[in-house]
């Protein structure tokens, strides 16, 4: 009889970047869409997207189960504990996605900062008569202070791109970042009040945890500089929207850009409504060329954890 074959479960919307890597003879993939439940079997790998819970119940459900490789940078979405208690390892994709989701970064603060929102409407509703001295005034950054919550990857890669801008570049982060500090004379400010109060741009790095979940509520929206802007290409629930909204609507902040959501796919209405508010639907790694080398990741670490051998980016190992 032949050998049985290794079963491994994988999220059908990375299907597309299967042609980029080889399927041993001996795996069986099983396509699993993302408004499918997790089936009963006896899978040993599992590749999910994000959005896909892995929980007690889930993990429950897949006995043999040795790996979790996770087709994002987050992760979130599984319970470690669980896991672990289970003896099961987890990996995520850092690296590949840093420089992409830089540059979506600096889409929006540069989209808030010159108000392309309104500028493209106007300019798309016939609306427009001439130019005029005072017409859709923004924010110049040259000069300006960029504070950065989270020197991480993503956080040194925004900070580096300040550079060129011209801006002061400073931020908010757990451990010195010297190396940064002297690449780009970045500056580290410990206290979370007083880079909002000084930044004239926030943009916000830090992973989704139990310390950073609310992180920027009322209290630090009203201490941020007046007429400040707030970039989150991170994780949706470090803001506390409701709180955003009233911010935006007061006239406290000139402008919010954002890539991630409290409740995703759900916007809530008041930030849609806003025109000072630039809304993106979590394109951060959106590119060709990003998309495909998390993929290449995931199922390097969704091979190796199958056959019990180390991950490449491992976030929890085996045993």
């Amino acid at each position: 009889m032949p050998d049985p074959k290794i079963r491994v479960l994988v999220a059908a919307e990375v299907e597309h970047f299967l042609q980029y890597v080889g399927v041993p003879p001996d795996v069986e993939i099983e396509w699993i869409a993302a408004g499918d439940p997790v089936p009963e079997g006896d899978h040993v790998g599992i590749l999910p997207l994000l959005s896909r819970r892995i929980d007690a119940e889930v993990l429950d459900r897949l006995p043999k189960l040795t790996v979790v490789a996770n087709y994002a940078v987050g992760y979130d979405n599984i319970d470690l504990d669980a896991a672990r208690a289970r003896g099961v390892a987890v990996s995520n994709t850092p690296d590949v996605l840093t420089e992409a989701t830089a540059e979506v970064t600096w889409l929006l603060i540069l989209a808030v900062s010159r108000r392309l929102r309104e500028a493209e409407d106007l300019a798309r509703s016939g609306a427009w008569r001439t130019w005029h001295p005072t017409l859709l005034l923004g924010m110049e950054l040259h000069g300006r202070q960029l504070g950065l919550l989270g020197a991480g990857r993503i956080g040194q890669a925004v900070g580096r791109r300040a550079v060129p801008f011209g801006m002061e570049v400073v931020y908010w982060d757990r451990l010195a970042q010297p190396e940064f500090e002297a690449e780009v004379g970045a500056r580290r400010i410990e206290s979370l009040e007083e880079i909002l109060a000084t930044s004239d741009v926030v943009s916000i790095h830090v992973g989704l945890s139990d310390e950073t979940r609310g992180l920027i509520g009322h209290a630090q929206l009203a201490g941020m500089k007046q007429g400040a802007i707030l970039i989150n290409s991170a994780r949706g629930s470090i803001v506390d929207e409701d709180a955003l909204c009233e911010a935006l609507e007061s006239g406290r902040l000139r402008g919010a850009g954002l890539d991630v959501y409290e409740h995703e796919p759900e916007i809530r209405d008041c930030l849609k409504r806003l025109s000072n508010m630039v809304l993106l639907p979590h394109i951060g790694s959106a590119t060709e060329d990003t998309r495909r080398r998390m993929f290449e990741l995931a199922w390097s670490n969704l091979m190796r954890g199958v056959r019990g051998e180390p991950l490449v980016t491992p976030v929890l190992e085996a045993g």
